[in-house]
């Protein structure tokens, strides 16, 4: 019998994305999984459901009956507390849970006796890149934080020489160079503005300038120590911290974007941005700051919202900015979805391996229990 593959429609505010697409849909049945998919799920990507239908899913209308005897329900962000209720006994859950804040979301999972994954938990090794949802999401994120940036400023990019005088071009400054950062780079390079870039992390600094920017940092004994083996930042000390803000503080005063990306996994992001430095910035510059459901990089930034500031500084916080190119994101992290659930369905049936080492790192509740140790704790 095919493994029963359920995807609802998504219900947390503000999200138009979806975990599979009618390509996707094929892909899984070709894995030995029967689909059915709630109808609505790829309107906010504009897929509607007949090409569901005609890549072979079942569409039905009802959560609980879509959701009635599936063997793994695969999701963009975790399921609602109704949803996990619907779940029977032992079902296989795989979301971007959001496990380290999402509390009660994990303790429903728990009790229910439902096995989840979070795919923001998929490690970073060679095997898993084409599973890596963060990157993948990502990668929008900071192309989409540009376009924002470039909405919000008054101005243009690049520069242009008309008959009537030169347009200087803008000035951007993106702190945290991760998956996000550098595609936040290479877009602002392309739109033709002048751009620079900090991270802790050393290895980046060569990666920054292959694009085409320049590279702000102190470059000290501890910066050529500050990045963790999987690649991301290590929390730096208040020392180091004074220092680097002392050198971007001057620099921040010149931009006319600063986009902000830094996040450590499972604390609340940097404050990157003082609101000082904020105070200091040019009237009609704008903010970005893309870890404001995390607590922010700026200060003074509202998940949501576009603050304007007394000396009229723009600090822009919208959340989900993935969610702002719902078409293309939906694609992409229905394919991570896809390689995902190659490891969970085995000759076409469901074979949770827990001692596979990306299972193992993404594992978040099973057998009724709490099992990834940084949410237990």
């Amino acid at each position: 019998m095919a493994v029963a593959i359920a995807v609802t429609r998504e219900r947390r505010e503000g999200e138009t994305r979806c975990a599979v697409t009618p390509e996707t849909v094929k892909k899984l049945i070709a894995l030995g999984a029967s689909v059915t998919v709630e109808a609505g799920t790829g309107l906010g990507a504009a897929i509607p459901d007949s090409e569901y239908t005609a890549a072979g899913a079942s569409v039905k209308p009802d959560t609980r009956a879509v959701l009635e005897g599936a063997d793994l329900v695969l999701k963009v962000r975790g399921p609602t507390a109704q949803e996990v209720s619907a779940m029977k006994h032992g079902a296989v859950v795989v979301a971007m849970l959001d496990a380290y804040r999402e509390k009660d979301t994990v303790a429903a999972m728990s009790g229910a006796n439902v096995t989840s994954f979070a795919m923001e938990f998929v490690p970073r090794i060679t095997r898993a890149q084409v599973m890596d949802a963060l990157s993948s999401q990502a990668n929008l994120a900071g192309y989409r934080a540009v376009i924002e940036g470039a909405y919000a400023y008054g101005k243009g990019f690049p520069m242009m020489m008309t008959a009537a005088g030169t347009v200087a071009p803008a000035k951007v400054f993106v702190m945290g160079v991760g998956v996000a950062g550098l595609q936040a780079i290479a877009t602002a390079r392309r739109l033709g503005a002048v751009v620079t870039a900090t991270d802790v992390r050393p290895a980046t600094k060569e990666q920054v300038e292959s694009l085409g920017a320049k590279f702000l940092a102190v470059e000290d004994e501890e910066f050529r120590n500050a990045q963790t083996a999987g690649g991301y930042a290590k929390p730096m000390s208040p020392e180091y911290q004074a220092k680097q803000a002392a050198l971007t503080g001057e620099h921040i005063k010149k931009q006319d974007i600063v986009i902000t990306t830094a996040l450590i996994p499972g604390r609340a992001a940097p404050v990157l941005v003082s609101a000082e430095q904020v105070a200091s910035m040019k009237p009609g510059s704008v903010l970005i700051d893309l870890a404001v459901e995390a607590g922010g990089n700026v200060a003074g930034s509202k998940p949501g919202e576009v603050v304007t500031t007394a000396n009229g500084v723009s600090i822009v916080g919208y959340t989900n900015l993935p969610g702002r190119i719902p078409s293309d994101a939906s694609a992409l992290y229905a394919k991570n979805l896809v390689a995902f659930t190659g490891l969970l369905i085995k000759d076409g049936a469901l074979a949770v391996d827990l001692e596979d080492e990306i299972l193992k790192a993404s594992a978040v509740t099973h057998a009724g229990a709490v099992v990834h140790e940084g949410v237990r704790g």
